[in-house]
């Protein structure tokens, strides 16, 4: 990668697949971000560029990066895969890229003490992901024929999405008077067989028919 690529990516600005920090400041919380990116689409994560997308640089990049580098080793879990560009604005300044692929060991996760989370990338954000986005990621790694039984609780999931196009676990769970656990297994499982579409949001997921459109 070099320093035109650098500015290339910034004039994008940050959105699902890219991220600028203008110093690795609190690096146990801007590893969210890489977890994201290796959970979703993969990405790239650049030290030293504005939120606006100037790459002005960081001053010792280098120590940027070392503490980048131990809050990855230390706080994500499973090991995460990444390349690592280091580039020269002048000799005072320069930017540091983290290219992170879509990972086959997903989910990663924040680990603090006993806490585990999970993130993934919704348009430039990086979110918790949810139980059941948890579950569709880990399970998905190793796709297989899903098959499932079309019941009572599947024909009111239908009516409802036919009527309202959209439904979250808690509207399926009190609509179809079942237990929580077993509203998501449901939900979880019709993703998996390409049925249903998960959209993941920073409140509440809801979810699609997949050929909806929505």
């Amino acid at each position: 990668m070099t320093l035109q690529d650098v500015k290339v990516l910034a004039t994008k600005g940050e959105g699902l697949r890219i991220e600028f920090k203008k110093k690795a400041t609190f690096p146990e919380k801007i590893v969210r971000e890489l977890i994201a990116f290796a959970n979703t689409s993969g990405g790239d994560l650049l030290i030293g560029v504005d939120d606006d997308g100037t790459v002005s640089g960081q001053r010792y990049i280098e120590e940027e990066i070392f503490v980048m580098e131990k809050a990855i080793k230390e706080f994500i879990f499973p090991q995460l895969a990444y390349e690592l560009f280091s580039l020269k604005l002048n000799e005072k300044k320069g930017v540091a890229v983290f290219k992170v692929p879509i990972s086959t060991q997903r989910p990663h996760y924040l680990k603090e003490k006993d806490r585990k989370q999970a993130f993934i990338r919704v348009a430039d954000r990086s979110v918790q992901a949810s139980k059941e986005v948890w579950e569709i990621l880990r399970r998905s790694k190793t796709p297989k024929d899903m098959v499932f039984t079309y019941g009572r609780k599947e024909e009111i999931l239908m009516k409802a999405l036919a009527e309202f196009e959209r439904i979250t676990l808690k509207e399926f769970s009190k609509l179809a008077n079942l237990p929580r656990f077993l509203a998501s297994k449901t939900l979880v499982r019709l993703v998996l067989a390409n049925v249903l579409l998960i959209h993941p949001q920073e409140s509440e997921d809801f979810f699609t028919l997949k050929d909806s459109g929505v």
